[in-house]
């Protein structure tokens, strides 16, 4: 057995062992640079249609963040006539970005790591990828903890002994005992799902689509049959007024923008599966309208807690655990474990894949960050939420602008796949997209500071965070298209797309596994 293992350690030791089979057809010039996961999705892989892009946003609107969003808001002062509008136009502004970004990937079929190098430089996108990927290890940190919290609603029910297992853990922890065990029995019912590729889980989303929804409004009625409407539900004034009012209001706004902001920098990786672009149009209607009415009964069911139990939940969870009946709490705590059951995914570098890559996730996102910390408060869970708006903002700004604006769409799809290709820029970083970080990122980073700890005080430059996504937004189209019609890079701006390989009459570039990717065609920046 010992010389099993061993020999088995040795191949695992060589990097041949590691390397990732690319598709046939692919555009790279060795493995290292591009696997099946990474190139161009095939035809008869390209299976998603209208309805599975309708249920993925049903099932994706009915889970705890969305709840949590706009309960949340009620915590800080805000009444429902104010929050609601703000998720209304928050998802408004995201489902334009949505589907800007999401017809890219259902035109071209590339990934957003592949797509990223032709505004950013093929170098400087592992970038914004890494920066995209962090943000990932946090997300699943979140949603995993959200989900034990349903696990121990789920055996709180079964068992209600489990409500008093001894503590052993300190009263700082934010997490107890008890907590602790659900999570670590969440992460192992989650950990197979891992395994799933995206494209596989377009029926999971149906599922979840008709489940979870049917919850929700189930919890909608009790809410009203509780508390009518003639009561104190829809009678609650705002806590804050003024211009704390008025900068409240942005605040929630940008959280509306940022609980989707990560996906709408990488839509491309569920929009490339498309059957055409006109399926994914879809994104435009559904995401304003379920996002708006998940919103809606979050604050309704929120505000029904604050009458019946004299406090506010803004996690349905811990409204849950007030319920006495046991059977309702469980089906209820089972329905949100579902919406958790999710198929998280990293982005792409060298030799990680979309299976690795959620391993990756799912061991450094579950256990290295503490995410009972980020969601021990409604203001810890909103600052969360801005903060990491900071950067996605300028990141979807900078890719929508470069397609739509100034390459028109017409762009070359087998030299993003390449080192030396017209998207190499100067050393392989465009200095437009890192101009247009440097004006939008670090305005905001004094406010981001100051939501993660209080007592620095930055004064009114705080404000500039409340629109972080906004902001980093519009500035950094603003920047990067100037400065691209200034000084273009002339070696991008081509007059047709270009989907295959031109030095290839049957347009598929042949891979060498151990090629030098330094080493590169100079064919690549022909027109």
């Amino acid at each position: 057995m010992s010389s099993n293992l061993r020999s088995r350690m040795t191949v695992l030791a060589k990097r041949s062992s590691w390397e990732l089979a690319p598709e046939a057809s692919t555009f790279a010039p060795n493995s290292r640079l591009s696997n099946k996961d990474m190139d161009p999705v095939p035809p008869h892989l390209r299976t998603w249609t209208t309805t599975n892009y309708i249920m993925y946003w049903i099932s994706d609107a009915t889970n705890v963040a969305v709840w949590e969003l706009a309960s949340s808001m009620l915590a800080i002062g805000l009444s429902w006539k104010q929050a609601l509008p703000a998720i209304a136009v928050g998802h408004v502004i995201i489902a334009v970005v949505m589907v800007a970004n999401g017809t890219i990937g259902a035109r071209l079929h590339v990934p957003f790591p592949v797509l990223n190098r032709s505004s950013f430089g093929f170098w400087f996108s592992y970038f914004s990828v890494i920066s995209r990927v962090v943000l990932s290890l946090f997300w699943f940190a979140v949603q995993t903890f959200t989900g034990s919290e349903c696990v121990y609603q789920m055996l709180r029910a079964i068992w209600p002994s489990i409500a008093h297992l001894p503590n052993q853990l300190p009263l700082g922890a934010n997490i107890t005992t008890s907590g602790m065990l659900c999570y670590f029995l969440y992460w192992l019912i989650q950990f197979p799902f891992m395994f799933v590729s995206p494209q596989k889980i377009r029926w999971l989303f149906v599922v979840k689509g008709i489940i979870v929804p049917i919850t929700w409004l189930a919890m909608l009625i009790w809410a009203f049959v509780k508390v009518p409407s003639h009561g104190a539900l829809f009678h609650e004034s705002a806590n804050v007024s003024g211009s704390a009012l008025s900068w409240a209001w942005l605040s929630a706004l940008n959280s509306a923008l940022g609980i989707y902001s990560t996906l709408a920098v990488n839509i491309t990786d569920f929009t490339r599966y498309a059957k055409s672009e006109r399926d994914q149009y879809i994104q435009i209607i559904i995401i304003p309208i379920v996002f708006t009415f998940a919103g809606f009964i979050g604050i309704a069911v929120t505000s029904v807690g604050v009458t019946l139990y004299g406090d506010i939940f803004w996690d349905p969870l811990r409204l849950i655990n007030n319920w006495d009946n046991r059977a309702a709490a469980f089906f209820a705590s089972s329905a949100v474990h579902a919406c958790y059951n999710r198929n998280k995914h990293i982005c792409q570098l060298f030799y990680i894949n979309v299976r690795r890559g959620q391993v990756i996730c799912a061991i450094i996102g579950g256990w290295v960050l503490c995410p009972w910390e980020i969601l021990a408060s409604a203001q810890g869970f909103l600052s969360f939420m801005n903060g990491y708006t900071v950067f996605l903002g300028p990141f979807a700004g900078i890719m929508v602008t470069d397609f739509w604006l100034v390459h028109r769409g017409n762009v070359d799809v087998p030299s993003m796949y390449r080192p030396h290709g017209r998207y190499r820029y100067i050393g392989g970083v465009n200095w437009r997209a890192a101009l247009a970080l440097l004006v939008s990122v670090p305005p905001n980073l004094p406010g981001l500071i100051s939501s993660i700890n209080t007592s620095i005080k930055v004064g009114g430059s705080v404000h500039v965070f409340d629109i972080a996504w906004l902001f980093g937004f519009f500035s950094a189209s603003f920047v990067y298209y100037v400065t691209s019609m200034l000084f273009p890079a002339k070696e991008t701006m081509l007059d047709a797309p270009i989907f295959e390989d031109l030095d290839r009459p049957d347009g598929v570039e042949r891979i060498t596994v151990d090629a030098d990717p330094e080493k590169d065609s100079a064919s690549d920046v022909k027109v």
